[in-house]
């Protein structure tokens, strides 16, 4: 039986309208999450990006609105400025009435205006953790009629550094707030601040549209000591020539440098971080989905607004704090039955996190070697033939021929073709290529202990590795801006 919005308790005037903005079916998490929402009940919500999860906790919001007063009902907290603007603008979609008003208050816009915009009157509040505790203290925004307090993407908010930040505005709310934390993982700091703030919550899931690890290739590289990321990075790329790929990276900081290093080595690649205003997020996604950019770099927060179907390659360029934003991460390739590549760079400081993914996905994952100058060339040459091919097949190429047949005068036919081969090959041959490097014959990791490779039968960890004794690792609180 097919679920539409009026099943899940909506009001006829918000399914009408959601119906002429073209809503018509809800998605699983919206399915499990709004008819809870409604009821009054507290939610915990695992969903990753473009589940919908949105409109799962902002339309039984809107239903609880009252539009007659002007105080703060609803509070909406999120990592980044962007996810604020997103998430306040899909809200105003949602609705038809001009007695709403939303506002987003997030730092780098002027707090003055903010502050106006709060004293003239305003329902809902969208907004960075860091914002709202100033506006809090400034004694200009206030919650004490607050009805729902919602944490969108709390697990971005913990490894930014807000966590702390989340506490102390909850802690001024009302304590008969209704409260909705919504996460694509969960780590041990989230449902420890989910048991302190929210009263015996639902939790719900999004069915996972992502991949599973069995449908996807995963490779391990052992950068070479003394290599940097990006020179390791650089072959790799040659070898796989990937047709869509994401790379993640952990600062917004390495994403610019490492986009500006790649552009110089003649690859179609952009940037995608929260640095980047709406209009520019726009423009690169559909130059992505068009084929005219083939990578782009992104940290974690910025991707989870960047669904690009058919992605062949996902890098991790810098690893991530936990397995299940591994899992997330890869789970973008590899969709709707087809099979995906992914591939990880690590250091050695990186053993640990490498040995609980093994666990994580149930078999251990072999580092391999990185391709190294005879691969490559080889590799560059066979694409080479294929344009060749091409040409031969074309129009085009009769022009030349008058050419041909004056060099041919002095010199062999196969000298000329192989000299215009060669002009090609070094025309497009990028300057790291052009260095000499030489990878190390002994790159991947020294073996671990046996008992710490210990796998069954079955592809899982033995009893020994399940018992905890290395201890998982703690996520870690990261100060750089992403």
């Amino acid at each position: 039986m097919t679920i539409s919005f009026k099943n899940l308790g909506l009001s006829d005037a918000r399914v009408q309208h959601l119906e002429s903005i073209g809503f018509t079916n809800p998605t699983d998490i919206q399915q499990k999450a709004i008819p809870l929402l409604l009821e009054g009940h507290d939610v915990v919500g695992q969903s990753q990006t473009g589940t919908g999860k949105t409109a799962a906790y902002s339309l039984p919001l809107l239903e609880r609105i009252d539009r007659h007063s002007r105080s703060v009902q609803a509070l909406i907290l999120t990592p980044t400025r962007e996810l604020a603007q997103q998430v306040a603008q899909a809200i105003k979609d949602f609705v038809d009435d001009r007695r709403l008003f939303i506002l987003t208050v997030y730092g780098g816009q002027s707090i003055d205006r903010q502050i106006r915009s709060l004293e003239r009157g305003v329902q809902i509040v969208v907004g960075t953790p860091g914002r709202v505790i100033d506006l809090l203290e400034r004694k200009k925004l206030s919650l004490d009629e607050l009805q729902m307090a919602v944490l969108d993407e709390a697990d971005e908010m913990l490894s930014m550094g807000f966590i702390d930040d989340v506490k102390k505005i909850l802690q001024q709310t009302p304590s008969t707030r209704q409260t909705a934390c919504f996460s694509a993982t969960m780590p041990p700091e989230i449902k420890r601040l989910i048991d302190q703030f929210l009263k015996s919550p639902v939790v719900v899931s999004a069915t996972q549209h992502e991949a599973t690890p069995e449908r996807i290739d995963q490779h391990i590289y052992m950068v070479p000591r003394g290599w940097s990321k990006l020179k390791a990075l650089q072959p790799i790329l040659e070898i796989e020539d990937p047709e869509s790929a994401i790379i993640f990276v952990r600062t917004k900081q390495t994403a610019t440098e490492l986009t500006g290093k790649l552009q110089e080595s003649g690859h179609h690649v952009d940037e995608y971080h929260g640095n980047l205003s709406q209009a520019q997020r726009e423009r690169l996604v559909q130059r992505f989905r068009e084929g005219k950019i083939k990578l782009v770099v992104a940290t974690d927060i910025a991707a989870r607004g960047l669904d690009v179907e058919d992605l062949s390659h996902v890098i991790n360029f810098d690893l991530p704090d936990n397995t299940e934003t591994y899992i997330h991460r890869i789970g973008r390739t590899g969709r709707a039955g087809k099979t995906g590549t992914a591939i990880s760079l690590i250091e050695p400081i990186d053993r640990r996190m490498l040995r609980q993914i093994e666990h994580r996905v149930g078999h251990r994952l072999d580092v391999s070697q990185l391709p190294d100058r005879s691969l490559v060339e080889a590799k560059r040459l066979s694409k080479l033939q294929t344009q060749v091919k091409e040409t031969l097949a074309g129009e085009r190429m009769a022009s030349f021929l008058p050419l041909v047949r004056e060099l041919s005068a002095e010199y062999d036919p196969l000298a000329i073709a192989a000299a215009a081969l060669q002009m090609v090959y070094d025309q497009d041959c990028p300057n790291w290529m052009k260095t000499d490097w030489e990878v190390p014959k002994e790159t991947a990791p020294k073996p671990m202990l046996k008992q710490q490779r210990r796998y069954n039968k079955s592809g899982k960890p033995s009893k020994f590795e399940k018992s905890g004794r290395h201890g998982d690792r703690k996520p870690v609180i990261q100060n750089q801006s992403r």
